[in-house]
C-alpha cells in the first residue's frame, strides 16, 4: 500500500458550482416536470450483455484510485477486480468538474442515447439531479452484498435518494475548517472562530454553493438535514456582513490550499483528504470538526441509463466493499472511507506508516466525531436557481 506521503495531492476532485446556465436550467426542468429532460423508469435499461461481454467503461476523476508506486499507470485494486472476475475495465479519468461532466453526458441522457459509459463518479450534490431527472438506473443489491454489509450507516439513506437505491459512495470526506496553529497560536474551535479579529482578512471560504452553504449553517446552529429557506438567507446576510466588513479575503475553489500552504491565509474552510497531504509536510496545519458540526459528503457511483454491461458495473462496485479492497483504497486516496471494516484491516498492516493510517479519524471517524457529522439536504431543483443567483453574487461568480 502507498503510505501518505507518497501520493500526489489529488485537487481536482471536488469541483465548485461557476455560475447559473445550461446545467442548472436542465435541474430546473426537471422540477417543472418537462417531459424532454425527465426520463420514466421503463425508459432507463437496456439489454444486459455483461454475462457475454466481460467489461464495462467507468468513468472517474483524475488521481482517484490507487496506482503502484513504481508504474502509476498500474492500479492494483483494479487489476485485482480484473483477475478475479475475468471483467476488463475501461477505466478513464475524464471527470474534472461535475457541471462540466454533466454537460458532457446530458445530451445521451436526456434523448434516451448511451452515454458510452457504465459507471460514473460524481458528488452527491449533483447525484441528485441525476436521480431527479431519471437519468440512472436502481441497482440491484442481490448483486451486492459486501454494499448491503459493509457500506456507513452515516451515509445509507441521504435524502435524494432514500436507501441508496441509485447511488453508492466511492469516497467520502468532511468539509471543515482548516488553519495554522503555529501562526495563529490558538486553537479553532467553531465556525463563528472565523470571525475573529485577529483573523481579519486571513480567511478564505468555498466558493461553491452546495461545497459551502452546509458548514455555514451548522455554525448558526442548523440541523442541516432539514433545513429551511431561512436558514440559506441567513447564512447569506452573515456574508455578506462578513464580506464588508474584510473578514474574508477570497473565496477560492480548490486552491485555497495554496494559500494555507504560503501563510496568506491561517484559516479557511476546507475538504479533510486536502489537508491530511498538507499535514505530511507541515504538521501545524490542523483540520477542526467545528463543536456545532460538520458535512460529511461523498463522491458516489451510479451506473447510467442505457448502460450496455449493468451487472458488471454492480459487481465491481461490491468489489470495492471488500474491507480488504476498501482499505488498500483508503491508504492511498486519504478520504473518510465509506466501509468502516476497513480500519481492522489498515490497523494489522506491518507497514506503520500504513497501519497508523486506521487511527487517522479523517479517514475512520471516532465516535465522539461521528456524533459531529451530518449528510445535509441537497438543494432542489426549484431552490436552485433563487439560491445560486444570491450566493454568486456575494462571491463573485
Amino acid at each position: 500500500m502507498a503510505q501518505t506521503s507518497s501520493r500526489t495531492t489529488a485537487l481536482s476532485r471536488r469541483s465548485l458550482l461557476r455560475a447559473l446556465g445550461g446545467t442548472a436550467g436542465l435541474g430546473a426542468l426537471a422540477g417543472c416536470g418537462v417531459p424532454a429532460a425527465y426520463v420514466q423508469p421503463g425508459d432507463r435499461a437496456v439489454t444486459d450483455e455483461s454475462a457475454a461481454d466481460k467489461k464495462l467503461t467507468w468513468a472517474n476523476w483524475p488521481l482517484y484510485i490507487d496506482t503502484d508506486d513504481d508504474n502509476p499507470n498500474r492500479r492494483p485494486t483494479l487489476e485485482g477486480f480484473e483477475k478475479r472476475t475475468g471483467i476488463s475495465v475501461d477505466y478513464v479519468e475524464e471527470i474534472n468538474d461535475n457541471d462540466e461532466f454533466f454537460g458532457k453526458i446530458s445530451p445521451s441522457l436526456m434523448n434516451h442515447q448511451s452515454t458510452g459509459r457504465d459507471l460514473i463518479v460524481i458528488s452527491d450534490w449533483m447525484c441528485a439531479r441525476y436521480v431527479r431527472l431519471g437519468w440512472v438506473q436502481e441497482m440491484d443489491r442481490a448483486r451486492q452484498p459486501n454494499v448491503a454489509r459493509y457500506l456507513d450507516p452515516l451515509l445509507r439513506s441521504p435524502a435524494f435518494d432514500k436507501g441508496r437505491r441509485c447511488t453508492v459512495p466511492y469516497q467520502s470526506g468532511i468539509t471543515g475548517i482548516a488553519y495554522n496553529h503555529r501562526k495563529l497560536g490558538r486553537e479553532i474551535r467553531n465556525v463563528r472562530d472565523l470571525w475573529a479579529k485577529d483573523l481579519k482578512g486571513r480567511v478564505t471560504l468555498l466558493s461553491g454553493l452546495d461545497e459551502s452553504f452546509a458548514l455555514l449553517m451548522q455554525g448558526n446552529g442548523v440541523d442541516i438535514t432539514r433545513w429551511r429557506a431561512d436558514d440559506f438567507h441567513e447564512v447569506c446576510d452573515q456574508i455578506e456582513r462578513e464580506v464588508h466588513r474584510g473578514q474574508i479575503r477570497r473565496f477560492t475553489g480548490n486552491d485555497y490550499t495554496k494559500d494555507l500552504v504560503s501563510g496568506d491565509v491561517l484559516a479557511c474552510q476546507a475538504y479533510s483528504g486536502d489537508v491530511i497531504q498538507l499535514q505530511a509536510d507541515n504538521p501545524d496545519i490542523r483540520f477542526v470538526v467545528p463543536e456545532e458540526g460538520a458535512e460529511l459528503w461523498s463522491d458516489s457511483l451510479m451506473i447510467p441509463n442505457r448502460a450496455r454491461h449493468k451487472a458488471n458495473a454492480e459487481r465491481l462496485i461490491d468489489y470495492y466493499y471488500d474491507p480488504e479492497v476498501a482499505a488498500r483504497l483508503a491508504a492511498w486516496v486519504n478520504y473518510v472511507c465509506p466501509v468502516p471494516a476497513a480500519r481492522e484491516i489498515l490497523a494489522d498492516a506491518k507497514d506503520e506508516a500504513t497501519a497508523a493510517l486506521a487511527a487517522n479519524t479523517l479517514i475512520f471517524p471516532d465516535a465522539g466525531m461521528r456524533k459531529r457529522l451530518a449528510v445535509a439536504r441537497d438543494i432542489t431543483s426549484t431552490e436552485r436557481t433563487e439560491y445560486a443567483q444570491r450566493w454568486n453574487k456575494i462571491v463573485g461568480l
